[in-house]
């Protein structure tokens, strides 16, 4: 290519008055691009810096790119029609920093990102992957400027490149409503472009909240994610929903995935709850002071059957074990008892058993 088609793909001027556009978002959320019909003569810098303007949100149909934004439609003199995908927040005209974009970001399925240089930069670590200078590139005497700065290719699709940009930008990105693989793509390429998932999947950042939403659907997978970049505080939570996990049926990927540290906190997890329903457990019902019509030779029995039921219940513990199933293991014994003090000591045993297994830990260490 000469210098002025180069200047005709990278200019970011666009038609003054597109057609309009009738959008309803997708019920996975915003889009995160948008198709902009742009005509090739029209890719010039004697234009004024315009954008189109984005969709309303409260239509009811769909964009059609084949009946709206075609080169077909357009005037003969705005041949040839250059179509390209642009993030629908990342935009050559966004008002994100009080200075306009000085960085293009071309996603692996060809959307183009419009960003700045100083707040990508104040968030990477590695000048995003070294694809971005830290100086303005200046170009020599002959050489044409491009508005907009340089132009960068990333291997991430425009879905988890969002993400990742959102989190430069310390920006919320709930409205987009990203599915949990992409929420781990995102953070899972974050250290490749020098952000912490440290500090950008802290508790308090939005990104968090997305993935602990979805993590009942996928624990294990949200857990291993934690376990990779040691998100210490997401994995706690997501461990609660792990206790029905069979540790036994652990394959050797996904230990490998999860780590030896995280493996161990999840063993130790599920070995401690066990150990302390079984404690809780061995205390028998208090025995009463004898009556006529029942001594301590009849309380024998009721401490003998909640031995045995409570040898059956330990025998085959497991870290999720309900109160209701504690409730139902000795709800026989009262009706075989016809000591009313009887009834109301096994009934308050069963109680405490049941409250204070409701607040043994269910996180890790």
């Amino acid at each position: 290519m000469d210098g002025s088609e180069w200047d005709a793909l990278f200019c970011p001027s666009f038609v003054e008055e597109a057609p309009p556009l009738a959008t309803q978002p997708p019920p996975a959320g915003k889009l995160v691009s948008e198709m902009v019909s742009v005509p090739g003569a029209l890719f010039c810098r004697d234009l004024p810096f315009q954008t189109v303007t984005p969709p309303r949100s409260d239509t009811t149909s769909t964009p059609d790119v084949t009946e709206d934004h075609t080169a077909h439609n357009a005037p003969e003199s705005w041949a040839p029609y250059t179509v390209l995908s642009v993030s629908t927040t990342f935009h050559p005209a966004t008002n994100l920093l009080p200075i306009p974009p000085d960085l293009i970001l071309v996603s692996s399925d060809e959307v183009f990102f419009y960003a700045h240089t100083t707040q990508v930069l104040s968030a990477s670590n590695n000048h995003f992957n070294n694809i971005v200078p830290r100086d303005p590139v200046k170009s020599t005497s002959n050489e044409p400027v491009v508005p907009c700065g340089p132009c960068a290719c990333v291997s991430e699709s425009a879905t988890v490149l969002n993400i990742v940009l959102h989190c430069a930008y310390g920006l919320p990105c709930m409205h987009y409503r990203p599915t949990l693989d992409t929420l781990i793509a995102a953070v899972d390429a974050m250290p490749s472009y020098g952000l912490s998932p440290a500090i950008h999947v802290s508790p308090a950042s939005p990104v968090f909240s997305l993935i602990l939403a979805q993590a009942p659907v996928q624990p294990l997978v949200v857990y291993a994610l934690a376990a990779r970049h040691d998100l210490y505080e997401l994995a706690k939570p997501v461990s609660s929903h792990l206790l029905s996990f069979a540790t036994e049926a652990c394959t050797e990927e996904t230990a490998s995935q999860i780590g030896a540290v995280y493996l161990k906190r999840l063993y130790l997890l599920h070995l401690e709850r066990v150990d302390a329903l079984r404690r809780l457990l061995m205390p028998a019902p208090h025995p009463h002071p004898p009556t006529e019509d029942c001594d301590f030779v009849e309380q024998k029995r009721l401490t003998r059957a909640w031995t045995l039921t409570a040898a059956y219940l330990a025998w085959d513990a497991h870290p999720d074990v309900s109160p209701s199933t504690i409730q139902s293991a000795f709800a026989p014994l009262s009706e075989r008892l016809s000591c009313a003090q009887c009834k109301q000591s096994l009934a308050d045993r069963v109680k405490d058993v049941v409250v204070q297994w409701s607040i043994v830990k269910v996180c890790p260490l």
